[in-house]
């Protein structure tokens, strides 16, 4: 850890610290994910999903930039090189072998869902460790997941 002046005691900001690397890692894997679906969606709906795809990314992309600044703010170092992603990355994995857009659709919402999921427990577990700024991120960054998951999902909601 590096030093710094924040009053947050170190234990618990090794704990945020830990909390938001793993998000971080998510993050940027959720991102590859939304482009993956972006680079090879097919079908009636492809401009679309094309688009809303790229926006997910877009979205995610920025949030992976507030979560590794947090970590470097509260004396952390951001851990988002591919490698270590891909190490500690708690999403499942992408299937590959899918083009139509439903399938994307499914499988992005699934991400999706699974990484806001762990968001909301990242807003409780930092609160609780009295790091209220680390939680009111993590709420800024559900909102905007829930709200593309909205987005993604009303593609097979009828």
């Amino acid at each position: 850890m590096h030093r710094t002046k924040n009053d947050l005691g170190e234990k618990n900001r090794e704990k945020v610290i830990a909390t938001l690397n793993a998000r971080l890692a998510d993050a940027i894997d959720l991102k590859t994910q939304a482009k993956q679906a972006h680079w090879n969606v097919k079908g009636p709906h492809f401009i679309g999903l094309h688009e809303l795809f790229d926006q997910v990314a877009t979205a995610v992309e920025a949030h992976t930039d507030l979560i590794a600044e947090r970590v470097t703010a509260l004396g952390g170092t951001a851990m988002g090189t591919a490698r270590v992603v891909a190490r500690n990355s708690s999403l499942s994995e992408y299937p590959l072998e899918i083009i139509d857009g439903t399938a994307h659709v499914d499988a992005l919402s699934t991400a999706m869902a699974d990484f806001g999921k762990k968001v909301r427990k990242g807003i409780d577990d930092t609160d609780k460790l009295g790091d209220a700024d680390t939680a009111d991120l993590f709420t800024e960054v559900s909102r905007e997941i829930d709200k593309l998951l909205w987005f993604v999902e009303a593609h097979i909601q009828a």
